[in-house]
């Protein structure tokens, strides 16, 4: 009973390690911390539970938390999508108070209010993104 244990955990372990390394191979932030966090939950989950199937679960959980954690880090760090903020298009200010012309055809008014200078702003009828003057 003990053996299987051990060889369940050295398992996950081994599992963990492997993905981390094919996760941090990324180059983003965003694929580090899924590695490191698909890394983190299946130690924990291996060995909470001494089963390849918490361990499995805990390196799904992991992964997804550190996806999110590594979007935001891009986010603070200027990029959206994996592209710098500065390399989307600024918008046209309109005659109309709150409202923008959007940089992509057909050129619509888009609703900004609310939203602060510089920030980034999807066209709701293109699905283009730009960013508010």
């Amino acid at each position: 009973m003990i053996t299987t244990m051990k060889s369940y955990l050295v398992i996950a372990v081994s599992a963990a390690l492997l993905t981390t390394f094919g996760f941090s191979s990324c180059d983003t932030a965003t694929g580090q911390g899924a590695g490191i966090g698909a890394a983190t939950g299946a130690i924990i989950g291996g060995a909470t539970t001494g089963r390849v199937r918490g361990a499995a679960i805990g390196a799904g959980i992991g992964a997804a938390s550190g996806a999110i954690i590594g979007s935001s880090i891009d986010a603070r760090n200027g990029y959206y999508q994996g592209r710098a903020v500065n390399d989307y298009p600024y918008a046209r200010r309109a005659r109309r108070p709150g409202f923008v012309v959007s940089p992509y055809r057909p050129h619509n008014l888009v609703d900004v209010r609310g939203i602060p200078h510089g920030a980034l702003v999807r066209d709701p009828s293109t699905g283009g993104v730009f960013r508010k003057p």
